[in-house]
């Protein structure tokens, strides 16, 4: 092999952003890595081992799952011809145990094969998961034949050595290389991720083969900065991650490696945090006699020390010259909506606009419905028995008609509507902003941080002070990943005179208890109060997805033609219906003309029913918890208490049925997110920064590296505050782009 000859196929020495084409590897090898979206030298060497397969270690591992794709190394215990039975020919079945289990392998007319899988034989197995009668089972998976261990002769030299090399030549897809040999008989060999295309000792061979030719790599830390935090340097971490001597050496690796993903994420958080600070915003200060004012002194009611103090930090944001970019978390109900309508009005009396950008139609008329409420006359600008200095109130989705359209558009472009809530509609070109002062993005998670950047960029003159809010409590860890670039504000405070909400599990195996479901809901309804069904798909698919999922579509039919509920005033509400639909069956409710709402998720957040007091949730094993907690934070919000009953098919003491009871025995949502993070692991939440990518962040883990973050945040902070732009730091800047890599650096926006 000549890859210690030259790093390139050109002569120039590699780099981590070297592309794989450019390198001495296998053409037919580089273009199977292009499966796997690895493209450079450095993805590659970041694509890192899934586990280990450690000589002696024979310690117990989970079983895999039905219909996953694993990799295993072991030794043929024996193997059989046997005759099939409904068709001429016969199979090979090799049973291969690895140290910790056997493993059952088919091969279908390979009779040849039958010589060179002999007992002892040590060989790699790479396909897809069956089971028969508990036993794990593999159909004519990959195969590789290895060197085997245990033979006296060193691995490498002598007869062994030249009998692997002559298999190698005759059939060398088949039978380790002779560049294989010495790598395999390591006392630990890594298993990466592979699939159908790309073996896991297909990668490692191009792994090694670039090892061997890769110059030390730079590093983003200092001597001093590696030392006081006890980490080796990122050059011996990439190289003992994949070519280990023990599991210590995984270990530590490990740890440079998951500081090395916390700090470039940080890295460009800051960038992005501090680089806003540069930018000019209209200062917005208070404005005696001002709408604020006026609204203030219409509550009924008092705000919570809560909400003062997070005016107060919004306040002080919008009174500088610079964008303010907060972000607001707050519990169910815990009047969010209200302090954002306060500071949006601050700015509407200084001169400029605010914007309202939400993830659904309803919500978006829920909006405005709640604005036009809170503001009465002060929303009336232009019109008769309109408030001094009234403004106006847009909305704009996507389904409205032509002229209506056409009157909001002209009202936003001219600056006569102060106020202009809408839906991903706000985001199109054909939208213009007299004077956009302040965006507020309702439920952050649902937009893509694209979409933010293009209503942020609507500012003719300076950037909006940008508001993000979230009813989703967001625990410490999430909120510096996916939030790090944002000044974070926490209502925790419930206000006065919010009902509690009872939440109780019911199997719905169980009839008699799901006939009281629907009796203990018609109670409710003969009270003069309204019910929420809600459940997780629609009904109007081509095919049924799963008969034991209840659907909207069905639900609502039972519902209405049998039981306590029939003849009820029932109506169903779903994403795929027609806005104008949508609108006015949310409307009815509203007004109480119905009595049953069946619904999907469209009513989660936002949605604000003062006389909805009970919400049943069939098959909530189908929701994460926070979901649960968002969705049945919709009744309880007038003066009767709230009521959530969470059907399930979930087993007792399942995991699913456990994290339905922690949602029955907990209202604090901060706990059941820490709960849900636990369920989810931190997969979904990185996923934030994949943009549709694959996911590069392998070893930081939101659930217990709270400490590396912070740490990564204050190195980060204190880096980027004398070099913005990296300029002094180009090893730093490097692994930014190395670990995030170009398609996830539009999430965190450095322009």
């Amino acid at each position: 092999m000549a890859e210690s000859e030259t790093a390139r196929t050109d002569g120039v020495p590699l780099t981590l952003t070297t592309p794989l084409s450019k390198t001495a590897l296998d053409p037919a090898l580089v273009a199977k890595l292009a499966d796997l979206e690895l493209a450079t030298v450095g993805e590659l060497l970041r694509y890192v081992p899934r586990r280990y397969l450690a000589r002696g270690d024979t310690s117990d591992m989970e079983l895999p799952e039905a219909g996953s794709w694993i990799n295993v190394m072991g030794h043929v215990v024996r193997t059989e011809m046997i005759p099939m039975k409904r068709k001429p020919g016969s199979f090979l079945k090799v049973v291969v145990e690895d140290g910790r289990r056997e493993y059952e392998v088919s091969f279908f007319n390979a009779k040849w094969m039958k010589s060179k899988l002999t007992r002892g034989t040590r060989m790699g197995l790479a396909g897809t998961v069956k089971y028969f009668r508990g036993q794990i089972q593999l159909s004519h998976p990959e195969w590789l034949i290895l060197p085997d261990l245990t033979h006296a002769d060193p691995i490498g030299t002598g007869l062994l050595a030249d009998m692997y090399v002559q298999q190698a030549e005759q059939d060398p897809d088949r039978v380790a290389t002779a560049e294989d040999m010495d790598s395999f008989s390591r006392d630990v060999v890594p298993m990466y991720p592979a699939t159908k295309k790309v073996q896991t000792w297909e990668i490692w061979r191009a792994v090694r083969q670039i090892l061997g030719v890769l110059g030390p790599t730079p590093d983003a830390l200092t001597e001093q900065q590696r030392t006081s935090r006890g980490l080796m340097t990122s050059d011996e971490a990439i190289r003992r991650i994949h070519l280990p001597d023990s599991m210590k050496d995984v270990a530590a690796a490990a740890e440079r490696l998951k500081f090395d993903e916390a700090l470039a994420v940080q890295t460009a958080l800051a960038q992005n945090r501090i680089a806003a600070g540069t930018e000019s915003a209209h200062a917005c200060p208070h404005v005696p006699g001002g709408l604020e004012d006026q609204l203030l002194e219409r509550l009924p009611f008092e705000l919570t020390v809560g909400q003062r103090a997070v005016i107060d930090e919004i306040a002080a944001d919008i009174g500088a010259a610079h964008p303010m970019n907060r972000l607001l978390q707050g519990e169910v109900g815990s009047g969010k909506t209200l302090v954002s309508l306060l500071v949006m009005l601050r700015v509407v009396d200084n001169g400029h606009q605010c914007a309202i950008l939400a993830p659904t139609e309803v919500l978006a008329a829920q909006h405005q419905r709640t604005v036009l409420t809170m503001l009465g006359d002060l929303a009336r600008g232009g019109q008769l028995g309109a408030a001094d200095g009234a403004t106006q109130v847009a909305l704009l989705t996507g389904s409205q008609k032509t002229a209506e359209r056409k009157q909001n558009l002209l009202d936003i472009v001219t600056g006569q509507a102060g106020i202009v809530i809408g839906t991903h509609a706000l985001l199109e070109d054909k939208v213009d902003f007299f004077d956009l002062g302040m965006v507020v993005v309702d439920e952050q998670h649902r937009f893509g941080v694209e979409q933010r950047d293009v209503l942020r960029a609507k500012g003719r003159i300076n950037r909006p002070h940008f508001l993000v809010m979230t009813a989703t409590p967001i625990p410490r860890t999430v909120a510096m990943i996916t939030f790090g670039d944002l000044e974070t504000s926490v209502l925790t405070e419930l206000p006065r005179g919010r009902q509690p909400i009872a939440t109780t599990v019911v199997p719905m195996s169980l009839e008699k208890w799901v006939d009281r479901v629907w009796q203990r809901a018609a109670e409710e309804v003969d009270q003069g109060r309204q019910v929420y069904v809600v459940c997780t798909r629609i009904g109007d698919e081509k095919s049924n997805p799963d008969a034991d999922e209840v659907s909207v579509l069905d639900q609502w039919q039972e519902l209405s033609e049998s039981g306590p509920l029939a003849h009820r005033s029932i109506d169903y509400l779903h994403g795929r219906m027609p806005g104008d639909e949508k609108n006015e069956v949310m409307d009815r409710f509203t007004r109480g003309e119905l009595d049953v709402l069946v619904s999907t998720t469209v009513i989660e957040v936002g949605v604000d029913v003062p006389n909805a007091t009970m919400m049943v949730i069939v098959n909530a094993e189908r929701f994460g918890v926070s979901q649960l907690h968002q969705l049945r934070g919709r009744v309880g919000r007038g003066q009767h208490a709230g009521l959530c009953l969470l059907m399930t098919t979930a087993t007792p003491g399942s995991s699913s049925h456990t994290r339905l009871k922690a949602v029955a025995d907990s209202n604090d949502g901060f706990e059941l997110a820490r709960i849900d993070l636990e369920a989810r692991r931190e997969g979904d939440v990185l996923g934030s920064l994949q943009s549709g990518g694959k996911s590069s962040l392998h070893f930081l883990s939101l659930l217990d590296d709270a400490d590396v973050i912070a740490d990564a945040r204050e190195l980060a902070t204190e880096i980027v505050l004398a070099d913005l732009p990296l300029a002094e730091h180009p090893a730093l800047a490097a692994l930014v782009d190395g670990v995030l890599l170009p398609s996830k650096l539009g999430y965190l926006e450095k322009s």
